[in-house]
């Protein structure tokens, strides 16, 4: 006899607590990019990673599984398999668009300008700092809540429109700090607006590939993985880059 899936209750009580977690996760988060990117330096460093494990606790106290939250042994095999997928293809993309002319400008980000802060940024602030906190957030806490309240399709359509909500704060001067982006839709407040737009749908977009990782591996491995390499690649072809530009 098949077992009832613990992540699709049926009671009402259980579906009405999933709700208030739910909303309790998406206010929490909301707070917590606000205090991250609005108010000290420090709360910038420090916020979205002390969120992300308070959220976790707060979630397996709500009785969460690790199978929910993406964190099951169980599932690492596969997860790893799906990573070392998902980092081969990307880190091709972005050589492949580091190399050719016409994409090579959209690389020219101010912030990875040097070799040495790009590697600090790739391997140390990206992962500790923004990488694993938001997808043990997103794709494991709110994931797992999402998906106890609405099944698969609430994950996959509320969980990526939150993601891509997620990014305006980060966005703010995005094109005004890229070369590629500036010269084509430029860095006035129009711009500005664009390339906030631009960023909320495209991290949206991503945020529907990690959660397919995640929903296909049932292991945070894989869209930890996919997430560094878009950032941490992405970083280094930047520096490169600019290195190769300037010289």
């Amino acid at each position: 006899m098949s077992q009832p899936d613990p992540a699709a209750p049926t009671h009402p009580r259980h579906k009405v607590h999933a709700y208030i977690d739910v909303a309790v996760v998406a206010v929490v988060l909301a707070g917590t990019n606000l205090i991250a990117h609005f108010t000290t330096e420090w709360a910038s460093i420090l916020t979205v990673p002390v969120a992300a494990l308070v959220l976790l606790a707060l979630v397996r106290g709500r009785g969460l599984g690790w199978s929910e939250l993406g964190l099951s042994p169980r599932h690492w095999r596969r997860g790893s398999l799906y990573a070392l997928g998902a980092v081969a293809l990307v880190v091709s993309v972005v050589a492949i668009g580091a190399a050719l002319p016409l994409t090579r400008p959209f690389f020219l980000a101010d912030r990875y300008a040097t070799v040495s802060g790009a590697l600090i940024a790739s391997m140390i602030v990206i992962p500790l700092q923004t990488v694993i906190p938001e997808e043990l957030a997103f794709r494991g806490v709110l994931h797992g809540t999402l998906l106890r309240a609405y099944g698969a399709r609430g994950v996959f359509a509320a969980g990526s429109v939150l993601f891509g909500l997620w990014h305006i704060a980060s966005s703010f001067g995005l094109t005004a700090g890229n070369r590629g982006l500036t010269d084509i839709i430029g860095d006035g407040l129009a711009g500005q607006v664009i390339g906030i737009a631009l960023a909320v749908v495209a991290t949206a977009a991503a945020g529907v590939a990690f959660t397919w990782l995640r929903h296909r591996s049932g292991s945070l491995l894989a869209p930890i993985a996919l997430h560094w390499s878009v950032n941490g690649s992405g970083a280094l072809a930047a520096a490169i880059v600019w290195h190769t530009t300037l010289t």
